[in-house]
């Protein structure tokens, strides 16, 4: 039986941190949880995102990288099962929309080196929403560092996403891929949509022998 490792995807607002506690509330997994608020540059990247572009995906990069190398020797290793907030294939989604191309080329040979030998998750739940509902809960939240983002930005990048994740699936088609719409199902605030999304993931796990729940 495969160790879980799970990854939660999908622009920014969509709610991948709060279904990602849910997962490790409800099952006891090990919870990996990216500390957005500690990247020192995000605040100038969101006033002026060509001049403060790089500086913020490569202090991200090197963060992801680092917590992916604890993912692999603290829980994969011992059989742990992993809840992530993030694929740290993000990096490329975001260094895609935000690099000048010189800059793209080098970030990417270093995202290469870097993820060469990295753990992959071994199913993904993708969430995506429209824009008024990314909005909606970006405000919600109430991140200082997020007051500034630019509509057009977060439009363009959550169709970044599609378009990314429906490569990824076409690409890896042994990793299954739980598309959830955020639009449809509010499992922020209603919890009868939080559990019909968890038994999907437990279903999709038991079907992929990764997991057996006690029900």
């Amino acid at each position: 039986m495969t160790t879980p490792f799970i990854s939660i995807e999908g622009p920014i607002g969509v709610g991948k941190t709060s279904l990602a506690k849910a997962i490790s509330d409800r099952y006891g997994f090990e919870l990996v949880q990216e500390i957005v608020e500690e990247n020192p540059f995000l605040d100038k990247f969101y006033d002026n995102i060509e001049e403060w572009s790089f500086q913020t995906e490569m202090y991200f990069l090197c963060h992801r990288y680092k917590q992916l190398q604890d993912v692999e020797k603290h829980f994969l290793r011992h059989q742990q099962p992993v809840v992530s907030d993030y694929h740290i294939f993000k990096n490329k989604i975001f260094a895609q929309r935000t690099l000048q191309e010189r800059e793209r080329d080098k970030y990417l040979q270093i995202y290469d080196i870097l993820t060469e030998d990295m753990p992959t998750p071994n199913l993904i739940i993708y969430l995506n929403a429209s824009l008024d509902t990314l909005v909606q809960r970006i405000q919600l939240r109430g991140r200082h560092i997020e007051k500034n983002i630019d509509h057009v930005y977060l439009k363009q990048l959550s169709e970044d996403y599609a378009t990314f994740m429906a490569a990824f699936k076409r690409a890896h088609p042994a990793i299954p891929v739980i598309e959830v719409d955020g639009d449809q199902l509010d499992f922020v605030t209603r919890q009868g949509d939080l559990n019909t999304i968890l038994l999907h993931f437990e279903n999709s796990l038991e079907k992929e022998n990764m997991y057996e729940f006690t029900r």
